[in-house]
């Protein structure tokens, strides 16, 4: 099918495009062939066909490539199911939404944060929503920046307080909190530990724990072995999830590195200690984000309210 030279408008693309025609989409990729895909939504394959081309019409160009008996998506299909994923997301919130006001709940609102957000900024945000809306219900996810912004894309979030990164960032409003310091962290036992003024190189001489490749705490890390011309330590650790890097360190010799503030209030309570290394590399403000597309719920918008407060 060829391409069209069409630029529609987004009310005219609204007007072409049919919920169906999404859902088929969606069942593509879940089923990997269109007779799956036409199964699962009760129709006859030709049928699926042919819905299949009319939102290829309606959008002006092919979707997919055919490989074998399955289909694959091109490049344009990769952009459009990234935006029916969007849509699916919303649509079970909006369902979910609806479902707990029949039952006679405050509703739900569910908010994903960087750690170093959640000993300050989100714990009180968080306890002046719910007063004021106890029967709100909240799911928390606390999660590298990158990981959460994909559940936001995807309607699995409302809110995310976090940083914006790479192709993420496109279709979101950010409003920025504050700057977040990094420290280098060891067991108490560990030999560091109560070393003064460590350089690069003697942390290079230990195993390390790192956050997944792709999220801002880590390119910190990897801009910081670049300044000192070093490569990352071999048998890296991976993991975005501090609470596991804390029990690690604590029972090894292992060196990572975590939000200062998180850092700090362990320190004092003598669960970790902190290296005499200050890190050259910063991170980037975080902040609040949203999707510019979705209107934010009522306890959203007092959330907002609380966390810039």
């Amino acid at each position: 099918m060829g391409s069209i030279d069409r630029q529609d408008s987004t009310p005219q693309l609204l007007n072409r495009l049919r919920m169906r025609q999404i859902a088929l989409m969606l069942a593509i990729e879940e089923r990997k062939t269109l007779r799956g895909a036409a199964g699962q939504l009760g129709l006859s394959q030709p049928a699926a066909t042919k819905m299949l081309h009319e939102l290829e019409n309606a959008l002006g160009q092919p979707l997919f490539e055919r490989v074998g008996r399955g289909l694959q998506l091109n490049a344009a299909g990769e952009r459009v199911m990234g935006y029916f994923r969007g849509i699916r997301g919303s649509m079970e919130a909006l369902n979910r939404d609806l479902g707990e006001l029949r039952l006679g709940s405050a509703g739900r609102f569910a908010v994903g944060s960087i750690m170093a957000a959640s000993p300050g900024r989100l714990t009180e945000a968080l306890v002046g929503l719910k007063a004021q809306f106890p029967l709100l219900a909240v799911e928390i996810a606390v999660d590298t920046s990158d990981r959460l912004l994909a559940q936001l894309h995807e309607g699995v979030l409302e809110v995310v307080i976090g940083r914006l990164v790479s192709d993420a960032a496109q279709g979101c409003v950010f409003h920025a909190i504050d700057d977040e310091g990094l420290a280098v962290v060891v067991g108490n036992h560990h030999p560091l530990a109560r070393e003064r003024r460590v350089d690069f190189a003697a942390l290079l001489a230990y195993p390390w724990i790192l956050q997944p490749s792709g999220s801002p705490m880590r390119e910190v890390v990897e801009r910081e072995c670049r300044d000192h011309q070093a490569q990352l330590p071999r048998g890296l650790v991976e993991t975005g999830s501090i609470l596991t890097t804390i029990n690690l360190i604590r029972r090894s010799e292992m060196v990572a590195v975590i939000p200062e503030a998180v850092a700090r209030r362990d320190a004092q309570h003598q669960v970790l200690s902190i290296v005499d290394y200050p890190l050259r590399q910063k991170l980037a403000a975080y902040g609040s984000i949203v999707r510019r597309d979705r209107p934010p719920s009522g306890a959203a918008l007092r959330f907002l309210e609380l966390l810039h407060g």
